[in-house]
């Protein structure tokens, strides 16, 4: 298997208003590679929320390309899409949306479920991953009578229990407190690295980028800074740029 395992060429999204065309994203390429953690960052308007959502196969390009294990996206049907979505990315929202009457572990085991994997192994797998992430003890514990960091972490241990190539993160330290918002990162750029998947994050919390392994900036709609080297993503997480 290729060591890229997500490519972005050339993609444009563009969007009609009464003054005319607006390009949330414009033109931008990028890959990103098997064990490889990427943060997307830029400000409000910026084009990074489009660009996730088309990287989750929840929009479609107005042009371009966007590969995943060498998998054109744009060239399949709907039903081939949503395949390929259930089979191949893993996504955690900013809201976790864990379905409110399953426990944390059938929250997880549910990725499993929708794709015909869930067996022995499987449950014990789930089980494993969350008491991985610290949740051992809430196992059976519905949302409801979690915090906020502890249904997140849930909700990154739902987004690769099914292995999927591509885990995408949209701005998963939004409701958490700043000590919980690293361990979070911390522990969710570890399980990337260790399980080989290629993980981006889009956040506004530029702290969260010492974890990351490179860092794409956009702004508005184009990528137009990459930060590769150790030096200049601590930098920018600590503010230094």
């Amino acid at each position: 298997m290729s060591a890229v395992a997500l490519e972005v060429r050339d993609v444009v999204k563009s969007f009609s208003t009464d003054t005319g065309t607006i390009n949330a994203v414009d033109h931008v390429s990028f890959s990103v590679q098997h064990g490889e953690f990427v943060a997307l960052v830029g400000p409000s308007g910026s084009g990074k929320t489009t660009m996730l959502s088309i990287l989750a196969a929840l929009l479609t390009p107005t042009s371009g390309q966007v590969l995943i294990d060498g998998q054109d996206m744009a060239l399949m049907n709907e039903k081939r899409r949503v395949q390929l979505r259930r089979e191949k990315i893993g996504f955690t929202f900013q809201s976790n949306n864990l379905i409110p009457f399953l426990s944390a572990v059938e929250n997880v085991e549910l990725m499993l479920r929708l794709n015909n994997r869930l067996d022995k192994t499987g449950k014990i797998r789930s089980a494993e991953l969350l008491s991985r992430l610290g949740l051992g003890e809430r196992l059976n514990n519905l949302p409801s009578q979690m915090s906020g960091g502890q249904q997140q972490r849930v909700a990154i241990a739902r987004a690769l229990i099914h292995a999927p190539t591509v885990v995408l993160a949209d701005e998963p330290t939004a409701s958490l407190d700043t000590e919980r918002a690293f361990q979070v990162v911390q522990t969710f750029a570890s399980l990337i690295h260790e399980s080989n998947r290629a993980g981006i994050m889009v956040t506004h919390d530029l702290r969260m980028c010492q974890y990351v392994d490179r860092v794409l900036q956009m702004r508005d709609g184009k990528l137009v800074k990459v930060y590769e080297s150790q030096a200049e993503i601590m930098a920018l997480a600590k503010g230094e740029h």
